[in-house]
């Protein structure tokens, strides 16, 4: 594929999220991920992951519509600078699922209600889990993160139970950097990658 910029990237990442019909966050990701417009690492993902969240939140029966909130989080996922992870000391896979929250209670920098707080909870528990993991990035681990821990989050805040399933990244081969055995969806020996 030519090499696309990344808004063209994120229409990609948009167009394909609004045909998935699951109501797992990480399936939504890994359809989508495999496609060809989806780098192993990139800025896409900081599109990508907050749209997981919210295409399985729709899926499973959450009040948002899809089309929407898909564009406000891309609006928003392109202002975010790649490398955040090494950076800025956050994560864009958390920082997209992040938004996705905002946008599904409508918080902005000026709300007064607990949804502004609730949020910060959020990314502080998902970026404490990766801080545990360490670098070097990889972006298909991050937003499994980022993802398991925004499943519990929606459902204890919004009542939305989205599916879950047992994790282990078929990405790692394409991973130059992967931490194999350290990072905690690696495949064990014998198991299938999904």
């Amino acid at each position: 594929m030519s090499e696309l910029t990344l808004e063209e990237r994120g229409d990609l990442i948009v167009n394909a999220c609004l045909e998935q019909t699951s109501a797992s966050p990480y399936q939504v990701f890994k359809s989508v991920a495999r496609q060809d417009f989806v780098r192993m690492h990139g800025p896409e993902h900081h599109v990508l992951d907050g749209a997981a969240l919210l295409t399985a939140y729709r899926n499973a029966g959450g009040n948002v519509d899809l089309s929407a909130a898909l564009a406000e989080l891309m609006a928003r996922g392109l202002q975010m600078p790649g490398a955040m992870c090494g950076r800025w000391g956050v994560c864009g896979a958390t920082a997209s699922v992040g938004a996705a929250l905002s946008i599904l209670e409508g918080t902005g920098p000026l709300s007064g209600d607990d949804s502004w707080g609730s949020h910060m909870q959020y990314t502080s528990r998902a970026l404490e889990g990766l801080s545990r993991i360490g670098g070097p990035r990889c972006c298909k681990r991050d937003a499994y993160v980022s993802l398991q821990t925004a499943v519990d989050y929606v459902r204890d805040r919004f009542g939305v139970r989205l599916q879950t399933d047992d994790i282990r990244c078929g990405f790692y081969p394409q991973n130059a950097q992967c931490l194999g055995e350290k990072c905690p969806f690696f495949p064990a020996a014998g198991s299938d990658a999904q």
